[in-house]
């Protein structure tokens, strides 16, 4: 009997042990089989997740983050306990005790299943599975995934520590709102750092991992509560929180951004402009878009906020006075189904959910509205983000007279004498409060984006560093920056490169240049290019033709100096890539764009040293190491302990010298002039010394206007996306002239300015600016200027070029306020009389001196 029952038990022992080692062999076969080829898990030491990269104000404020995942990294050392805690008592309370897996995780989870039919699934992954599904593996919910997933973390766990697992989980891990990571979801969920977060704020974000959509702060508020509860009652009961604490915070209401409990990070943000958006286009183009949008760079801009905001409102006044004075009213052409104004709620989340421009602030903030009611003369309207009166808010029939509504066949109906006239129900407009003189409201008045598109850029004469781009009206509407994608023919405004060569060619500013009719046979057909003013004004100085912007002395300049030569100039000065040696291009036919022209000009400004335009100071990579920096100049006294608290470290230029100094300030003093009496006198007015140029295309097509102080260049452009005629009384001076005005005058107002450097090396001569004649050194009069010449050149008055044209004597020449006779003294004492009389001869002879 024993012997029957030992063999009963040892068969038993022998079936179970043989049991136990055939289960071992096939679990090991199984492991054996999907841990063949599984992916290396030793990349994790090395990874680097995807976080954002910001843009900075030189002050250091966010103006702008790009991300396609929003996620900001943070080292396990500088997350906060708590957040840890959370996360730990939510998903994986074991976590520091467990090899990668959770055994009797695993088995109650099976358990579960089991009792349930299959209808209670749920996960038993540890944090260091998640790891592995997130970075190695798919989503699947199958068994194969599964044991992967606890092979990887095994192996994983032999490789890293357990905070640097913690560290991957909580930057990788996905919490809803487009948020990854537990430190952007702080921002996101409560706009507050992880340090700053309470115990409860901490379970809500460790209540998210399961599945955000499920649990949405909005739309699932209460299932996240209850979610966020009983998380506090895990961290209470794994005695991370004390009873009372946890009680208390599981009191507390369940807050968010998404609620309107927090306001949005993002709205102490600017709007994104032109400025950012650069910034992220040739970043892209330099490291490449995966590295700007996923590497985590810190970009300090060289933008100044205070600036860029005058640029915008400067280019938006000039933009939109054209465009009112063209009476024509376009509107929107965006509107409201009727059915959806009768209750406010329905038109203000109707109107909520267009997309339109919301930042533009010209003379005060430009509001959404839309038509709800029409009277006999006046348009009732509701207006986005403004509570409505008792009486309501009207557009009155004194609004809408100055302009014609354009039809959908582009045709213009009569002019507007009520509100019914422009506007129909359910119209989306934009209006603005117009003020009285007292400052007092007056009415809403409506406004529209401007059809005529321009830009404007500022920049440091010295560094290079753009302080503020304006690529058009608004970003909102569009997006296309005009500053520096815009190609476009620049007109006068290149001129100075012609007179530059021409400078340093041995010409003068008191070298004489014919102005009279030019026939040019061209391949086209015969080339007959006039003056603005369709007059011609006979033999005159350099000085005046860039002061009065005169084509055929610059035409015939160009033919002197040799199309070559000018274009090597251009090219020099970054203008042109190549410029096409063909002479309408020395009038600026050749087109180009807004940010090559004020570079370029800024070489003027400096005394004709190289300078490389800037929208970056410097970039640093996730971990704070600058991998660009723009001012490569040498400080060699940065070091030194012994220089004075009065004086600052030398600073030597390493800059590239493109054009003589003599020469930059002779084209400088040149350009002061169209300031101070040529094309721009009536625009601008500074109290600091400014030089430039206007320039208008073809029938004005554009218009430009670019100059600059001692330390600032900047310029403006004006025209039609497609290039047509803006009018007869369309130019340079009239309407770019105020923008750079209104612009110079805040930048001189933060930062100063002051006489432009007068070069070591030369002399100042007095001449007369309408003739050229050489004047004693103490005469006086409007017609008197004082040239600089280099040391050692004898200057030669009088002498007359025309470019080589034939000239026939049977044109008229205009006689101007600037060409009166007059008697002078020369330098050797005689009277003589200059002016009208003077002919081609005896100026190409010498006859004036």
């Amino acid at each position: 009997m024993l012997r029957i029952i030992l063999s009963f038990f040892g068969g038993v022992f022998t079936f179970l042990t043989m049991s136990v080692v055939a289960f071992a062999l096939t679990i090991g076969a199984v492991f054996w089989i999907y841990g063949r080829d599984l992916p290396s898990h030793e990349s994790l030491a090395q990874y680097k997740p995807p976080t954002i990269s910001r843009i900075y104000s030189g002050e250091g404020r966010i103006v702008d983050e790009f991300a396609r995942e929003r996620r900001l990294f943070t080292g396990a050392k500088d997350v906060p306990i708590l957040i840890k805690q959370a996360f730990i008592s939510a998903e994986d309370k074991n976590f520091y005790s467990h090899p990668g897996y959770d055994l009797r995780g695993i088995l109650s989870a099976a358990v579960d299943a089991a009792r349930s039919g299959g209808r209670r699934v749920r996960g038993a992954s540890t944090i260091t599975q998640q790891v592995m599904k997130n970075f190695l593996l798919d989503g699947s919910r199958r068994a194969e995934r599964k044991i992967k997933e606890i092979i990887l973390a095994t192996r994983i766990e032999n490789t890293l520590d357990k905070e640097r697992i913690l560290e991957l989980y909580l930057n990788e891990i996905f919490l809803g709102q487009n948020s990854y990571g537990v430190t952007a979801a702080a921002q996101t969920y409560f706009n507050k750092t992880l340090d700053e977060l309470a115990p409860h704020e901490a379970a809500f974000l460790a209540s998210l991992p399961k599945a955000p959509s499920d649990f949405h702060p909005v739309r699932r508020k209460q299932r996240l509560l209850d979610r966020r509860n009983y998380v506090l009652k895990e961290m209470w009961q794994n005695g991370f929180l004390e009873e009372a604490a946890y009680r208390a915070e599981a009191a507390q209401p369940l807050l968010s951004v998404q609620n309107g409990d927090f306001k949005s990070f993002r709205s102490a943000l600017p709007r994104r402009g032109y400025f950012s958006d650069e910034i992220r286009r040739q970043l892209s183009a330099d490291f490449g878009e995966d590295a700007f949008f996923s590497g985590g760079m810190t970009v300090r801009a060289t933008f100044d906020p205070e600036l860029q905001a005058v640029a915008e409102i400067a280019l938006q006044r000039a933009l939109e006075t054209y465009d009112r004075a063209q009476g024509i009213w376009r509107g929107t052409g965006l509107s409201i189904d009727p059915e959806r104004l009768t209750s406010e709620d329905a038109w203000r989340a109707a109107l909520s959910d267009i997309e339109m421009p919301r930042g533009i602030k010209l003379d005060g903030q430009w509001y959404p509205a839309v038509v709800l009611k029409l009277g006999k003369k006046s348009a009732q309207i509701g207006i986005e983000g403004v509570e409505e009166d008792e009486d309501g808010h009207w557009i009155p029939s004194r609004d809408v007279i100055w302009a014609s509504k354009q039809k959908a066949d582009g045709s213009l109906g009569p002019k507007a004498k009520r509100a019914p006239d422009l506007l129909s129900l359910g119209d989306v407009v934009l209006v603005r409060a117009l003020l009285d003189e007292a400052g007092a409201f007056e009415r809403w008045s409506l406004r529209q984006v401007s059809e005529v598109q321009g830009a404007f850029m500022a920049m440091d004469v010295n560094t290079g560093r753009v302080i503020s781009m304006q690529g058009g009206f608004s970003y909102e509407a569009s997006v296309y920056n005009r500053a520096t994608q815009a190609d476009r023919q620049p007109g006068s405004s290149f001129k100075p490169f012609v007179y530059a060569a021409a400078l340093d060619s041995g010409y003068s500013p008191a070298t004489i240049v014919i102005d009279a009719p030019i026939e040019i046979d061209t391949p086209q057909g015969l080339w007959t290019p006039r003056n603005s003013s369709d007059k011609f004004y006979g033999p005159t100085p350099l000085r005046t033709g860039i002061e009065q912007s005169r084509n055929l002395m610059t035409i015939r300049l160009a033919q002197e100096v040799g199309m070559d030569v000018i274009g090597d100039y251009a090219e020099r000065f970054g203008v042109y890539d190549r410029m096409n040696p063909f002479l309408a291009n020395s009038l600026g036919a050749q087109e180009t764009t807004l940010f090559r022209i004020v570079a370029a000009y800024a070489m003027f400004a400096n005394g004709g040293e190289r300078v490389q335009p800037t929208l970056v100071d410097r970039i640093q990579d996730r971990y704070g190491k600058t991998i660009y920096s723009h001012d490569e100049r040498e400080c060699f006294e940065c070091g030194f302990e012994t220089i004075p608290a009065n004086r600052a470290p030398l600073i030597v230029s390493n800059r590239e010298r493109i054009m003589d100094a003599t020469t930059a300030y002779q084209l400088t003093s040149m350009m002061q002039g169209v300031v101070d009496r040529g094309t721009a006198r009536n625009s601008i007015n500074l109290e600091v010394p400014a030089a430039g140029k206007t320039g208008t295309t073809n029938q004005s097509k554009d218009v430009w206007f670019v100059g600059f102080t001692s330390n600032f260049v900047a310029g403006c452009y004006i025209g039609h996306d497609f290039p047509k005629p803006l009018g007869k009384r369309a130019y340079g001076g009239g309407m770019c002239g105020p923008v750079f005005n209104e612009y110079m005058q805040a930048a001189t107002e933060k930062f100063g300015g002051g006489p432009f450097t007068v070069p070591e090396g030369g002399q100042f001569i007095n001449i007369d600016r309408f003739t050229g004649a050489r004047l004693p050194d103490e005469a006086e009069g409007d017609n008197v200027v004082a040239e600089y010449f280099r040391d050692g050149e004898e200057p030669v008055f009088g002498v007359a070029f025309d470019g080589g044209f034939a000239m026939g004597s049977n044109f008229e020449r205009v006689d101007t306020e600037e060409q009166i006779s007059r008697e002078i003294q020369t330098s050797s004492g005689k009277s003589v009389t200059v002016g009208p009389k003077a002919s081609i001869g005896t100026l190409s002879s010498g006859g004036l001196y």
